[in-house]
């Protein structure tokens, strides 16, 4: 009987631990009539349901319904997508995209953005504040080529990549990035925020929304008072409760619909150092339905009430955080696109003549508005940027408008 070399057991064993690792990706178009189905048969890990979940919202899929679990050291999860439009995904470009990204889901986990500084803030939110920011920055010649804010319970995070006007590079004089960080610390503290208001530049490669919902989690925003009114739209019914004889814990959300939503939620449960065990995901024409049998990372339960009564807060808090007001900034070419989800300052839908009036210091060439009922989900095509509000408006802002006179208007609401 031959014998293999010894030398290339190192080598056929580290083939195995990649088969191992690899999730196994089968696309199916024909087992149901209004989706894509989306098998992913993996080796046991912890986050890879986040990782799963991310690549799909990434890739602008919507999912519909999905069955995670877990055996012994193997996941099974099935989710029912679609694209932007509602339909199956019938291109074979995209649906080779998902295959691939899917299917190199542990080499992918972060991407970091090249020749920028980025920049995170959290603090209180108010009036104007966005434009006191991006004045500030101005005035120091920084340009943003890319920012997301969220607003959460009177309290804001924003994540801002910059350049130098100047050289167009990152900004690495540490003199001047210490005095951008002061000065923006000024703002953000205002008159009543000395304490928790906070800047930083980030090494950080993490996924853009989920350091997002890392910020106002570390802020708490979560058992914050809000300032502003909600008028009761946004409030997910959330119930946890020990499953006894399984040693799990089981979490059921029920709320509005909304892209992006699943991910917010894994999001949160990661973050919180629990793992989901086996997980039910449907969607319908009258809310989404989400149940998730979960363990702290040592394979216990939920231990006390007030870890359940934290846990509902948290979830919560993720299910508003991108339903509330924020701002997307982004430039392509020389170009920018900026998306701003506007209230007045108690909550309520902008007065018609305040937005006339930011048209006309504006110019009607270079914003488009929006009107938002209070329940709101687009679906928007390919070549037009998706976005996610509820109630006031969307003002679309087009053009090379960074350092125009958007950020000093101090008349709307972030």
């Amino acid at each position: 009987m031959m014998q293999m070399d010894r030398r290339s057991f190192p080598e056929e064993y580290e083939k195995l631990i990649v088969r191992l690792n690899t999730p196994r990706v089968m696309i199916d178009n024909a087992g149901c009539v209004d989706a894509t189905l989306i098998m992913i048969d993996s080796a046991r890990n912890d986050g890879i349901l986040l990782e799963e979940v991310q690549v799909l919202t990434d890739l602008n899929l919507s999912i519909k319904k999905g069955y995670v679990s877990s055996d012994g050291r193997w996941n099974m999860d099935v989710f029912h997508v679609t694209n932007l439009d509602g339909n199956k995904l019938t291109d074979d470009s995209i649906i080779n995209c998902v295959e691939k990204s899917l299917g190199t889901i542990h080499s992918t986990r972060s991407k970091s953005i090249d020749g920028m500084t980025t920049l995170e803030l959290t603090g209180a939110d108010r009036v104007g504040l966005l434009s006191e920011i991006f004045a500030v920055l101005s005035e120091l010649n920084c340009d943003v080529v890319e920012s997301k804010v969220w607003t959460h319970n009177a309290r804001i995070a924003a994540i801002i990549h910059l350049k130098d006007c100047d050289s167009g590079s990152p900004i690495e004089d540490s003199k001047k990035i210490n005095k951008i960080e002061v000065r923006l610390k000024n703002v953000l503290k205002g008159d009543n925020d000395i304490r928790s208001a906070k800047t930083s530049v980030s090494l950080a490669v993490t996924h853009t929304e989920r350091r997002l919902h890392q910020m106002m989690f570390a802020d708490r925003d979560y058992d914050r008072t809000p300032i502003i009114k909600t008028h009761g739209r946004y409030s997910p019914l959330i119930s946890v409760q020990n499953y006894s004889e399984r040693e799990y814990s089981v979490v059921n959300i029920q709320c509005k619909d909304r892209p992006r939503l699943l991910f917010d939620v894994v999001c949160t449960l990661t973050d919180m150092q629990y793992v989901v065990f086996h997980a039910t995901i449907n969607t319908r024409q009258d809310g989404a339905y989400l149940e998730f049998f979960i363990r702290h990372a040592d394979g216990s339960p939920f231990r006390s009430e007030p870890e359940k009564q934290r846990v509902i807060m948290c979830l919560k808090a993720a299910v508003e955080r991108r339903a509330s007001e924020g701002a997307e900034i982004s430039t392509t070419m020389g170009m920018a696109l900026n998306i701003f989800y506007v209230t007045d300052v108690i909550g309520n839908p902008v007065d018609s003549k305040v937005v006339d009036s930011v048209m006309q210091r504006i110019g009607s060439a270079y914003l488009r508005v929006k009107e938002l009922p209070l329940m709101y989900h687009q679906k928007a095509s390919c070549d037009e940027q998706k976005t996610d509000g509820l109630g006031g408006a969307i003002l679309f802002s087009l053009g090379s408008l960074l350092r125009r006179n958007l950020y000093n208007l101090g008349l709307i609401k972030l």
